[in-house]
């Protein structure tokens, strides 16, 4: 089970955004990589097509899971992330106040 999901709140442990937060857009579990709204920003050269027009975009690189923390849902600070057992299922619990991270 993966302790980072698409739609979490995470804080940016390392990097050029460090302290910085945002929400998952996309992970990916094979690379061990995710992207984040507002974070690591990259310039493209984009070329012209028929539905975009040309020029330079920005948009969201992929970063490494180790540079991110789930935000503790109580204060938003960078929490660890645990798993309980609660009517059968698997849920994932902040370390840090103990709050249930899943709804």
């Amino acid at each position: 089970m993966q302790k980072i999901r698409k739609g979490d709140r995470v804080v940016v442990l390392a990097g050029k955004d460090k302290g910085r937060t945002g929400e998952v857009i996309k992970v990916l579990p094979k690379e061990d990589q995710a992207f984040v709204s507002g974070i690591n920003i990259v310039k493209r050269h984009q070329r012209q097509t028929q539905t975009q027009e040309a020029g330079i975009i920005s948009k969201e690189a992929a970063i490494h899971l180790s540079n991110l923390a789930i935000a503790d849902p109580k204060d938003g600070k960078p929490t660890r992330v645990g798993f309980v057992e609660k009517d059968g299922k698997k849920v994932r619990v902040a370390k840090r106040s103990g709050e249930s991270i899943d709804g």
